[in-house]
């Protein structure tokens, strides 16, 4: 089995920085692509940034120069750092995992989100 937990949502000041977490977990041979999803109320998930395996990164355009991504692939970890934090950033937060789980299948796996609250 492959899981996929998130954490480090939160409620947050406008202006402040938030960190999230995401662990991959289970028979796993590698990981490839790895990105962080949002889904406000009444909207659709949308993309928020993706990191390859190798290290190269996209961003949307609404979070970039605030939002930053990392991962450490011995530890199976993606990070991301949120600063400059907005009330529109407000929304859950998933990860997903592009996961090789054994020599010939390729699987996308998704976490159960973490949400996040940017408010006075």
């Amino acid at each position: 089995q492959v899981q996929v937990v998130e954490s480090g949502g939160g409620l947050v000041q406008p202006g402040g920085s938030l960190r999230l977490s995401c662990v991959v977990s289970g028979s796993i041979v590698s990981i490839y692509s790895m990105g962080w999803y949002r889904q406000a109320p009444g909207k659709q998930r949308e993309f928020v940034v993706v990191i390859s395996s190798g290290g190269t990164t996209s961003y949307a355009d609404s979070v970039k120069g605030r939002f930053t991504v990392s991962r450490d692939n011995a530890e199976k970890m993606m990070y991301l750092q949120m600063n400059s934090l907005k009330p529109e950033d407000t929304a859950t937060y998933y990860c997903k995992a592009v996961v090789r789980y054994s020599p010939l299948s390729t699987g996308e796996y998704w976490g159960k989100g973490t949400l996040v609250t940017v408010s006075s």
